[in-house]
C-alpha cells in the first residue's frame, strides 16, 4: 500500500512524524515523504528539518494521502493553485485522503470538503466554513474517505483508526504498542472544550509568538483577512 505524506516548509513536524510512526509499524505499508522540491524541509519551530527525496511532480497516485498542518505556513499552501490541483488529482485515486491539524484547511481549499464535517486545530477551525466545510470539534472526523484530525497529537489517534480500517484491530493494536502510545497526561487541558479560559489565553499567546516567526508568508500574500481571523 502506497502512502504519501506531503511535507512543506513551516509545517508542524509531529503532524507528519506522529502518524508516520504508527504507519511504519504496519507490514506492507510503503511510506514516502513528498514535497514540491527535493531537499531539506524545515519545521515551523525553525529548529529541526526532514529530507524529502520525492517531488510531487513525480507522484501521480497513492492509496493514502496525508496532509499535515502548520502554525501559519498552511495559509501559503492554501493559495498554491498547483498544489491544490495536485491534491485533487491524487484524491481521485486514493482509498483515503486524510489530514492533521490545519492540514484540513489546505484540503478544504481544494473544495473536497465542501458540505462535509471536518476537524482542525482548535484555534483556526472556524476558517473551515470559508471553504464550505462544517467545523466539528472532535479528535478526528470521518466523512466518507476523508478523515480530518484535530491539532498535532490527534494525528496519532487518526493513524491508529486508519490502520484499524485498512488492516484490522490486531494490526492497529500492534502498531500502537510498538511505540507504546498509551497517553495518560497529568492534566485534562488538552481539549479546547475542557480547558480553562486562562489556559486557553496562555496557549494562544504562546502560539502567537511562534506564528510571528512566519508572518512573512502572510505579508507576501497580503492575506490580512486570514490573519485577523487567526488572531481572534
Amino acid at each position: 500500500m502506497e502512502i504519501i505524506i506531503y511535507i512543506y516548509n513551516g509545517m508542524t513536524m509531529l503532524d507528519a512524524i506522529g502518524p508516520y510512526e504508527i504507519l511504519r509499524n504496519v507490514e506492507g505499508f510503503n511510506i514516502k515523504f513528498v514535497s514540491k522540491k527535493k531537499g531539506e524541509i524545515k519545521a515551523d519551530s525553525h529548529f529541526i528539518s526532514i529530507q524529502s527525496k520525492h517531488k510531487i511532480s513525480d507522484i501521480e497516485k497513492a492509496d493514502i494521502l496525508l496532509i499535515p498542518g502548520s502554525t501559519i505556513a498552511f495559509v501559503k499552501e492554501m493559495k498554491d493553485k498547483k498544489l491544490l490541483e495536485w491534491i485533487k488529482k491524487m484524491d481521485e485515486g486514493t482509498q483515503k485522503t486524510v489530514s492533521v491539524c490545519t492540514g484540513s484547511l489546505i484540503l478544504a481549499a481544494t473544495g473536497l470538503l465542501e458540505g462535509k464535517k471536518a476537524s482542525s486545530h482548535w484555534k483556526p477551525i472556524e476558517l473551515l466554513s470559508d471553504y464550505g466545510a462544517i467545523p466539528t470539534r472532535e479528535r478526528f472526523v470521518e466523512e466518507g474517505k476523508y478523515i480530518t484530525a484535530a491539532g498535532v497529537s490527534a494525528g496519532m489517534d487518526m493513524a491508529i483508526h486508519l490502520v484499524n480500517q485498512l488492516r484490522g484491530e490486531k494490526a492497529a493494536k500492534a502498531a500502537q504498542l510498538a511505540i507504546e502510545y498509551d497517553p495518560a497526561p497529568m492534566f485534562k487541558s488538552g481539549n479546547f472544550l475542557k480547558a480553562e479560559e486562562d489556559i486557553i489565553k496562555l496557549a494562544e499567546e504562546n502560539m502567537e509568538r511562534d506564528a510571528k516567526k512566519d508572518l512573512s508568508f502572510l505579508d507576501k500574500l497580503g492575506n490580512f483577512k486570514t490573519l485577523r481571523k487567526l488572531q481572534k
